[in-house]
């Protein structure tokens, strides 16, 4: 199975100001690195960059590094079938044009599970279901910061 993973997913890892959602972040991210099952896709890799520099919560040469090292990961290349279809979808479900382009690079890759917080929790496309990390279910405690926020 590989999981994707939508760029506010990965900007909550460096979000200090969210210390609940970055502990999430954090141990999902780690987890499914260590899987090895993460996917993202170029586009990902851009907003993730000019995220985090953008919301100053890291200089360009350390947001080069993390995009960097999450540029080892499964990458979804982006090309012109991908934005054609992302387009389609985007006009069939009623989506933004950017959220349709992270479905369909999901699609592609395959993946059975779509990390974000920009869908409804449960939303399914084919065989993908996307989750938010960040939503308790009904019988779940919130959850405590794993780690102390730097």
């Amino acid at each position: 199975m590989s999981f994707f993973f939508d760029t506010n997913v990965l900007v909550y890892v460096f979000d200090r100001a969210e210390s609940v959602k970055q502990a999430v972040a954090q141990d999902l991210v780690t987890a499914h690195m260590t899987a090895r099952n993460m996917v993202l896709s170029t586009q990902v890799l851009q907003e993730l960059y000019v995220t985090l520099t953008r919301k100053k919560q890291l200089g360009a040469a350390d947001a080069l590094e993390v995009v960097t090292t999450f540029a080892q990961e499964r990458i979804v290349p982006a090309s012109a079938d991908l934005v054609l279809r992302g387009l389609a979808l985007s006009q069939q479900r009623q989506l933004s044009a950017w959220d349709a382009l992270i479905v369909q690079a999901a699609l592609q890759a395959g993946c059975t599970t779509l990390y974000s917080e920009d869908f409804q929790t449960g939303a399914r496309f084919d065989d993908l279901v996307v989750v938010n990390p960040f939503v308790l279910q009904a019988h779940e405690p919130a959850p405590k910061p794993l780690r102390k926020p730097r």
